[in-house]
């Protein structure tokens, strides 16, 4: 039974690497909408069912426009979008389309910076320590560790 729900999974993922693809190729291609502006899609999910997809994207270079470009994407252009795909698409019935913001970009950022600023105040604290040159002592200087 359980090999059953694992096709379906991997069914579900395969489909919605191809919908990724060509979506991708329409988006390019077909789409000439100025209010688009740059979009990557970053990822769909498809449904168990196959009757619901999730693209999920981001904007570049500025990333401010997610949610008009979400707007954008779930209104007239959505149907546009799946029209085209089940002319590209050997599926029964092609998925719904819900266009979703990706966040994890900015996310990712966020966290490299808040990284990078620990690191270099860490840096700061060790040329404040008492050595007062900043760099790390001696591997002679090191205490040793006993194991009880």
């Amino acid at each position: 039974m359980s090999r059953v729900g694992g096709r379906d999974f991997d069914r579900s993922e395969r489909i919605g690497a191809e919908l990724l693809r060509e979506l991708t190729l329409i988006l390019r291609g077909g789409v000439k909408d100025p209010r688009l502006g740059e979009i990557t899609l970053q990822e769909v999910r498809v449904s168990r069912d196959l009757s619901h997809a999730k693209v999920y994207f981001t904007c570049f270079p500025l990333d401010d426009c997610g949610p008009g470009q979400q707007r954008l994407l779930n209104g007239t252009l959505a149907g546009y979008l799946r029209a085209q795909l089940a002319r590209r698409v050997r599926l029964r019935t092609v998925p719904q389309l819900h266009f979703v913001h990706d966040d994890s970009v900015l996310d990712g950022e966020r966290l490299s910076a808040l990284i990078e600023q620990a690191v270099a105040d860490t840096h700061g604290d060790d040329a404040d320590s008492p050595a007062g040159d900043g760099e790390a002592p001696a591997s002679g200087s090191q205490p040793t560790r006993t194991h009880n």
